[in-house]
């Protein structure tokens, strides 16, 4: 009797059966698992996340064609598929730099033991931050005090961080205003705020390449729309010459807001799962002032 069930069971059952895991599997499995994990992160704290959507919407392009047999459309996938991971590589080489930079740096052990406090964090920036670049923004402007500071969200700013001077400070009024200072070494360029933190100063910033920003728009203004276009940060801008505010996120641009406004865009920020096209559609009472090539 015993013989007839262990012959059924490696007849019909053998599916059944569990391979061997020993202690080298699991350790591989751990190891894959927090590779895949990492690149996951670095993904969606770069441009490269944008990259990647872009890549899926393809994919489920080439498997309709190959569903439906669209064979020229599969030729052409197929022709450009190496042209295009060379194409990755030379636009993305910044970001695939800092990633091995920040691996060489990163110590694995305090990652993967983070504690509960820092990873339920989700704020972004303290209230505190909020007010002190609301207080340094509108003093400035009250000056005349040209400015132009960046507020980095998901999409990390590590590649214009390293075209500036390290400052890696608390968020202060009084700093912020030290930096901008006419006549200052530090004046020129733009200050990218991480978190809590004042991370570098004098950042040089891409410049917007858009026909229909108005005219009378100067640098700091088209810089800002430019790091607006390839980020989802939000900058601040201070105009040299009228000492009027502009706030610009998502290649849009909102000009002469007041200081409860700023304060308000901040606070909504403030949260990590910020979307840009969220905010975007919550305007509030922020004038916004659509680009014309003449008023």
């Amino acid at each position: 009797m015993t013989d007839r069930i262990v012959e059924f069971i490696e007849k019909y059952l053998y599916w059944m059966s569990f391979p061997r895991v020993q202690i080298t599997d699991v350790i591989e499995i751990v190891i894959i698992t927090f590779l895949i994990y990492e690149i996951f992160c670095w993904v969606k704290r770069t441009r490269a996340w944008a990259l990647f959507k872009g890549f899926v919407v393809l994919l489920g392009a080439v498997l309709l064609a190959a569903v439906f047999q669209l064979n020229t459309i599969l030729w052409i996938f197929t022709k450009m598929f190496n042209v295009g991971i060379l194409a990755i590589i030379i636009v993305f080489q910044p970001e695939f730099r800092n990633a091995l930079e920040q691996l060489g740096r990163k110590n694995i052990l305090v990652g993967m033991f983070t504690s509960d406090e820092q990873r339920d964090k989700t704020e972004r920036f303290t209230q505190k931050t909020i007010n002190e670049i609301v207080k340094a923004t509108f003093e400035m402007a009250k000056y005349k005090t040209g400015a132009l500071i960046v507020i980095e969200q998901e999409v990390a700013l590590g590649e214009y961080e390293r075209t500036g001077i390290n400052v890696d400070a608390t968020v202060s009024s009084q700093l912020l205003i030290n930096i901008f200072e006419k006549n200052t070494p530090l004046h020129d360029g733009a200050v990218i705020i991480r978190n809590d933190r004042i991370v570098a100063a004098t950042c040089y910033l891409p410049l917007t390449s858009s026909l229909e920003v108005n005219k009378e728009l100067g640098t700091r203004h088209r810089a800002a729309i430019g790091i607006s276009e390839v980020s989802d940060s939000l900058t601040i801008v201070v105009s040299e010459e009228t000492g009027k505010v502009s706030v610009v996120i998502g290649g849009e641009i909102y000009r002469d807001v007041d200081a409860e406004s700023v304060r308000k865009k901040l606070a909504y920020l403030q949260k990590k799962t910020i979307d840009v096209k969220k905010f975007k559609i919550w305007k509030g009472r922020m004038n916004r002032e659509k680009e014309k090539n003449s008023k």
